[in-house]
């Protein structure tokens, strides 16, 4: 589509920020924010069939540290991707992109329930992982430029802690799957596999309908359409809620441009926002270290530790999952009461300092298998909203034209270093069967926490209740004389 670039001034943003919720508005959080139901999903069933591909009569024969190696595989796949769609999102637009990774996610996942080979579990687990780590870019940017601001942080962390509504809903279908009666025990895990792929089409059938981004299509010279898609937003609100909407008074102005370069989105972040650079890297950079250690390898540490079967890993797993949504759904209205800085600060610290008492207690030998998971569950109910909060917080403090690319350089640079070191170090301290060994795994993560919240605490941007392009205007409006 050719456009005629020019200097506009518009009052779209403040529009979508006041208007009431509705009905509309949950559509678009169904529609997007259900990947992380899907991811949530992926990882536990890695998580949960880890024993099985171990199994030569069950699975791929797989060792413990070629699970891990899988994990990482996986990861390696979402980092690249968020780096490759993010760019794409923010030159082509949201809609456009979160389509087409779900549609690679939906492909890569069928291919992997056919696995016959590790080479080929391995090719297929770094596709899912690249359509994963796409759709992170795509639709972080496309809910926050959606939601108003008075309830987005509350909406974000929700959004990116129902992930274990997904972990807990493959940790209990593992249970009948898993156990060789239902289904034979080397085709059980195939099916976890295309279960996901099942559920990944009913939400592309949903997500059809959500529009693209408003802010997107003026900020790229698409103002016409930007006002239909606003204007066709306020009628279907109007007529859920009753309530007319009245113009704000609060405009901006714009220079419109079609692409911003690598080297201007480097600069963004190096020059213009170092600090906010470095916030995110440290929040980016704990829960991936985290998550992806423990929750990658937890079905290994339950079946070397203390002897689970793999068929009743699930019933460890569906609390955690349980703990891990509850936290983020009970404390995420705090984030925009009490405010970002404070909320993420105590939750990475609250559960960094849990996750040293759990490593201590593991490491005394005094935990069985159900009450290491019960501090799992208090560790994760205040990680999750801090590992929630890390996207929240790189959409909110970079400009509009570089929000999606900074969610993938951030989630790539920090699940690179913190996702893909994590799982392999975990299977090879799972694989040394001495618990000293994992605790102190358990120990680095937790230093980790902490050092992202102190990070938070000084650094921290607060921007509960604000809108977008008053956290960080737009690089465009910063252009205009």
């Amino acid at each position: 589509m050719t456009t005629t670039l020019r200097t506009i001034e518009t009052d779209i943003p403040a529009r979508l920020d006041r208007l009431p919720w509705s009905r509309w508005h949950w559509t678009v959080l169904i529609g997007l924010g259900a990947v992380w139901i899907l991811d949530g999903l992926e990882v536990t069933v890695v998580g949960v069939i880890g024993p099985r591909l171990t199994d030569e009569s069950a699975g791929l024969g797989l060792t413990d540290g070629q699970v891990g190696l899988g994990a990482s595989i996986y990861v390696i796949g979402a980092c690249l991707g968020a780096l490759l769609f993010g760019h794409l999102t923010d030159r082509f637009g949201r809609k456009k992109l979160f389509l087409l990774t779900l549609a690679l996610y939906l492909t890569a996942t069928v291919l992997t329930a056919v696995s016959f080979s590790p080479w080929w579990f391995y090719m297929c687990r770094f596709l899912t992982g690249a359509g994963i780590g796409g759709e992170y870019a795509a639709i972080n940017s496309a809910i926050d430029e959606l939601i108003p601001a008075r309830v987005r942080g509350r909406v974000d962390v929700v959004v990116n802690g129902s992930f274990w509504i997904g972990t807990s809903f493959a940790a209990a279908l593992s249970i009948p799957v898993l156990n060789g009666d239902l289904v034979p025990e080397d085709l059980g895990w195939r099916a976890l596999f295309a279960l996901g792929a099942l559920l990944g089409l009913g939400v592309l059938f949903v997500r059809r309908t959500v529009p693209e981004s408003p802010r997107w299509l003026f900020i790229h010279g698409r103002e016409e359409e930007a006002e239909r898609v606003v204007a066709d937003i306020e009628r279907r609100v109007a007529a859920e809620t009753g309530a007319e909407p009245e113009r704000p008074g609060e405009t901006i102005r714009v220079r419109q441009r079609r692409v911003v370069g690598f080297r201007e989105i480097a600069e963004t972040a190096v020059r213009r926002y170092p600090r906010r650079t470095v916030l995110g890297l440290a929040l980016f950079i704990g829960q991936a270290f985290l998550y992806n250690a423990v929750y990658f390898t937890y079905a290994l540490v339950l079946d070397t530790f203390f002897g689970v079967p793999d068929a009743k890993v699930g019933y460890y797993l569906i609390p955690i999952g349980i703990g891990n949504f509850l936290g983020a759904f009970l404390l995420g209205k705090l984030f925009d009461t009490v405010g970002r800085r404070v909320m993420i600060t105590l939750s990475y610290v609250l559960s960094g300092v849990l996750l040293i008492g759990t490593g201590l207690l593991f490491r005394a030998d005094v935990l069985d298998a159900w009450t290491l998971t019960a501090c799992w569950c208090a560790v994760f109910f205040f990680a999750s909203a801090g590992a929630s909060s890390a996207y929240l917080t790189v959409s909110e403090i970079f400009p509009m034209e570089t929000r999606a690319m900074a969610i993938a350089a951030f989630y790539a640079v920090g699940t690179g270093l913190g996702g893909v070191i994590g799982p392999v170090l975990f299977g090879r301290l799972v694989e040394t069967e001495r618990i000293s060994a994992v605790a102190a795994g358990y120990f680095l993560g937790a230093a980790l926490m902490i050092a992202a919240g102190i990070v938070e605490m000084f650094l921290g941007v607060e921007a509960a209740r604000r809108s977008l392009e008053d956290v960080a205007r737009p690089l465009s409006a910063e252009q205009v004389a």
